[in-house]
């Protein structure tokens, strides 16, 4: 078996911009400082940043030794500082300017997702200062999405000096000769290379990308990235009752694992995200009677949390919808992707309109107790091979009849997911997730009793072009029933939306949670 293979990044220039170098020519630029003064003095070995990069003093301790060094070398020099020139002004102007590049993040989230490993080495300071933007932010941010995070200030080490390659290496497992080194300076590149590494010297970061893509064999690089995900094995799962004083967005469809790359996005942009297993799903309670999964019950919420924003994908949606026109007073708003709000109607029974659409002919299958189930309970593997496919894959029309016994696995579907999705459902099966198609009649007795008034909450439909049931165009006139209604619209993109166009979906959602939180006055504090 070969041997895995492993990309490094550099934190600075690579992972975050800009260089802390680029952030001191700026600020000699601005107080008419000598250009590289400050360059030249923090890259003295003795200096106190170095010494504080390499642990020995803490951001406390390093910045009135650093001002003092300033003062000196600007007397030694004859350099005039400007009034109230301080190191302090100078860190918060790094802190302030720092951004994570995103297309870093998410291209580490496509190696980790094709089984390669990936870590990021740092040259940073213990930061003791208690400030909410710390660097304690950006290094929670970094652990979630690279195997190995490693300090400067807590090996001894500084980028570029071997041993802390070394000490990388070890960690993940990984020999020289397979990992490869992404840095924008020449000293970095060249201390990789003499290790055995392949290194890249960042200076064009899409031409870098290709060429991670040619070391590392990974497709998807360059293209569509995928973003950092929940792995089921690394987070904790339980029964709470969750209290919190900011409404947090509810993600609602079936498996919470449905979600994995929206959770991290959402908190990362500084969201409370709770994701539930709907009930008959995962870990939820599953009784067989098919009444418990009527859309009144399932909106009976008992929870802890007052009033939250509701995003749901397919039932979610659904369920979204209906808490949104029957239980108005816990929803903060409202987001749905793939399913609209159906207008109800008092004279249409909607199990007529299904047998005249052809496209919800699955939905009459459903309905016969254990037919379905005993179909797509026999083979786990190939029920999810069928069910899981993006808007590029061949598709047989049916549920399962005519369809080969040897189904391939889509793009979508990575094999860690396909296993997953096998353990939540070899114990429980899927009488639950069916029973939820067999309340069609009682859900349209329920609504048609309940008052019908237009949603004032904030909303959010998401379409996609190209799912096969859930049309784009069964969401026209949505607006004369929800007036602020904003809209996402994905072509290129099947029925199962956060996981296909994971990274086009989180850009929609966050944008829509900031505007509408802010205009709500709810305070979202970013992790960066």
């Amino acid at each position: 078996m070969a041997s895995k293979k492993a990309v490094l990044f550099n934190l600075w220039g690579v992972v975050v911009s800009p260089r802390p170098a680029e952030t001191f020519l700026k600020f000699e630029e601005t107080h008419k400082l000598p250009s590289g003064f400050l360059e030249k003095l923090v890259t003295n070995e003795d200096s106190a940043m170095q010494r504080a990069e390499r642990g020995k003093l803490s951001l406390s301790q390093m910045i009135p030794e650093l001002d003092a060094e300033c003062v000196s070398a600007a007397s030694d020099q004859k350099v005039s500082l400007p009034a109230g020139f301080s190191v302090k002004s100078l860190l918060e102007e790094l802190r302030d300017s720092t951004t994570v590049n995103k297309h870093i993040l998410q291209t580490v989230a496509t190696l980790r997702r094709q089984g390669l490993l990936t870590g990021v080495l740092a040259n940073q300071w213990v930061d003791d200062s208690g400030c909410g933007d710390s660097s304690g932010r950006l290094l929670s941010l970094l652990g979630g999405h690279f195997d190995v995070v490693l300090q400067s200030c807590r090996t001894g080490l500084r980028v570029p000096e071997a041993d802390l390659f070394i000490s990388a290496l070890k960690q993940l497992g990984v020999p020289p000769k397979q990992a490869l080194w992404l840095a924008d300076d020449e000293k970095g590149v060249g201390a990789a290379e003499a290790l055995g590494m392949t290194a890249v010297l960042v200076k064009d970061l899409p031409e870098a990308l290709k060429q991670v893509e040619t070391f590392t064999g990974v497709q998807a690089v360059t293209g569509e990235s995928y973003p950092a995900s929940c792995n089921p094995e690394e987070v904790s799962h339980g029964y709470v009752t969750v209290k919190v004083t900011t409404p947090p967005p509810t993600n609602t469809h079936t498996s919470w694992y449905s979600w994995r790359y929206q959770i991290p996005a959402l908190a990362d942009a500084g969201f409370r995200v709770v994701s539930l297993d709907m009930k008959g799903y995962g870990q939820s309670t599953a009784p067989p009677d098919i009444d418990e999964y009527s859309q009144e019950q399932i909106c009976q919420v008992k929870g802890g949390i007052p009033q939250v924003t509701l995003v749901g994908h397919d039932w979610g949606g659904s369920v979204v919808w209906n808490m949104a026109q029957c239980h108005p007073e816990r929803v903060r708003a409202v987001a749905s992707l793939n399913t609209p709000l159906f207008p109800v109607d008092p004279s249409k029974n909607p199990m007529d309109f299904l047998k005249t659409v052809p496209i919800f002919n699955y939905q009459l299958y459903f309905q016969d107790p254990g037919v379905a189930e005993t179909e797509m309970e026999k083979d786990l593997a190939r029920t999810f091979k069928i069910f899981f496919h993006g808007s590029g894959d061949e598709v047989t029309r049916g549920l399962f009849v005519g369809l080969p016994d040897e189904i391939p696995r889509s793009s979508i579907l990575s094999e860690t997911a396909l296993q997953f999705y096998i353990t939540q459902f070899k114990d429980k099966g899927f009488r639950g997730p069916l029973n939820w198609y067999r309340n069609v009649v009682s859900n349209w007795k329920w609504l048609c009793s309940r008052p019908r008034a237009k949603l004032l909450m904030p909303a959010l439909m998401v379409t996609a072009g190209k799912d096969p049931v859930l049309l784009p165009v069964f969401s026209r006139g949505m607006e004369n029933m929800i007036p602020n209604l904003t809209r996402g619209h994905i072509e290129e993109c099947g029925h199962w939306t956060q996981m296909e166009r994971p990274s086009e979906l989180n850009t929609i959602l966050i944008s829509w949670l900031k505007d509408t939180h802010s205009n709500m006055g709810v305070a979202v504090t970013p992790k960066l």
